[in-house]
């Protein structure tokens, strides 16, 4: 008990010491190098990041890279720029108001309103967390040869491991999930230059933009309507809110730069990753005439005789540290999303135990895991207009952003973003449940 307690007290003191460091930067006292003035202000973004190399991701990414090649990378490097906008006004509305989107969507808008916005978000938050925890059961099944149902347990402790830090600040928190963000970029990276890729073809195909066939297009709009995890735009809202306060224009400015760096270094390694995926994939499956490669299980299975035992390791390690890393922020994206909208809070445990249930209940039934991702993905698509268009509207407002609020160019730059991205995923709701 009381070896707890002190780690409890270093844990705080960590966070004291980092809230220092950012106040002594933000009024300029000390000399400091570059990465000292910086390290204070890393962390949120990275938190945030996750929800863009989740196990969806892996799905997507894969199907993309075996049936077309290199050639939607472009899609990857556009979805990416969007992302970095979107989180970085995110993070720029807990900044300025000390309020995450939904408090402020909860003072804003009429009760009735609200609520409904709350439901539909714990419903989206509920199936990407379904995607989450599926992908750490598979990790777990791919790496250790166990039955996918005690991969779910075994997550399942996992997680509610790491959620534990919590407690202790937010430093060890943005440390393990940080490092485990280090795990997946390290593994992919060992992949691609594994599957000898051509650099040449990937640098023409990041930047021309270029279709073959319906098909190639639909898969294009999924990569790209993926792109926006509605629960992780209410996080890092909250991830800023009350990290390092200040009410100083200067300071707020100067805070506020410093966010920028930290969503570009941290979204930067999730785009990288993303095409890494899809580098692999082109690589391994699609130049190697396997373009048919569709499932998560498939693309492990098929990687030891094309790259070697080490290769198909590498690929389940780098799913289980995204399956728990994303997992873990869905949890907190949860908690956020329920008191922000209704002033409500449950024990982090009894969420994570509701959360359980839906992926519990798919694997007893055996469903199969990556069509059920697929289709989380589509229940994730109808709750992104209700937290995008919000974030547009109250950035753009001064009498809530203060002198944070948006520019004109940059409300110009979000709206045809959002616009952009809902009439893609209306398009892929269309063609899910209407198309041919």
């Amino acid at each position: 008990m009381s070896e707890n307690i002190e780690n409890n007290r270093q844990s705080k003191s960590k966070d004291a010491t980092t809230i220092q460091a950012a106040t002594e930067v933000l009024e300029g006292q000390g000399k400091r190098g570059l990465l000292a003035r910086l390290m204070p202000f890393l962390g949120p973004a990275f938190v945030a990041s996750v929800a863009y190399m989740d196990p969806g991701n892996f799905a997507t990414n894969i199907q993309g890279g075996a049936r077309f090649g290199y050639m939607l990378l472009w899609v990857i490097v556009a979805s990416n720029l969007m992302a970095m906008l979107i989180q970085t006004l995110s993070a720029k509305l807990g900044i300025a108001t000390g309020f995450n989107l939904a408090e402020v969507c909860r003072a804003e808008f009429h009760k009735s309103i609200v609520i409904g916005m709350w439901i539909l978000a714990e419903i989206v938050a509920m199936a990407t967390d379904l995607a989450e925890f599926l992908g750490a059961a598979l990790g777990f099944q791919l790496l250790f040869h166990i039955p996918l149902l005690w991969g779910a347990f075994l997550a399942a402790i996992a997680t509610m491991i790491i959620l534990s830090l919590e407690k202790y600040g937010f430093r060890p928190l943005e440390a393990v999930i940080t490092a485990l963000v280090g795990v997946i970029a390290g593994c992919y990276l060992i992949e691609t230059f594994i599957g000898r890729p051509d650099w040449g073809a990937i640098a023409y195909n990041a930047v021309i933009p270029q279709f073959s066939g319906t098909e190639s297009i639909l898969l294009a709009s999924g990569i790209l309507g993926a792109t926006v995890m509605p629960h992780v735009i209410y996080l890092h809202s909250a991830l800023t809110q009350g990290r390092i306060i200040t009410r100083d224009p200067a300071q707020l400015k100067k805070l506020y730069r410093f966010e920028i760096i930290d969503v570009i270094i941290a979204m930067g390694a999730a785009g990288l990753i993303n095409a890494a995926m899809l580098i692999m994939a082109a690589s391994t499956f699609h130049y190697a005439g396997m373009s048919e490669i569709a499932s998560i299980e498939e693309a492990h299975r098929t990687l030891t005789p094309l790259l070697g035992k080490a290769s198909s390791w590498i690929f389940a390690i780098s799913l289980l540290a995204s399956g728990l890393s994303s997992a873990a922020v869905g949890t907190m994206s949860g908690q956020v999303i329920m008191n922000g909208f209704i002033k409500r809070k449950i024990p982090i445990t009894v969420r994570r135990l509701v959360t359980m249930l839906p992926p519990l209940i798919v694997i007893a039934i055996g469903l199969d895991p990556t069509r059920t991702l697929v289709l989380s993905q589509v229940i994730l698509s109808f709750g992104i207009p209700f937290a995008l268009i919000p974030l547009v509207m109250f950035t753009s407002k001064q009498n809530i952003m203060g002198v944070l609020v948006n520019h004109k160019i940059t409300t110009l730059a979000i709206s045809v973003v959002a616009g952009l991205i809902v009439s893609l995923n209306i398009f892929l709701l269309y063609q899910t449940f209407l198309g041919d």
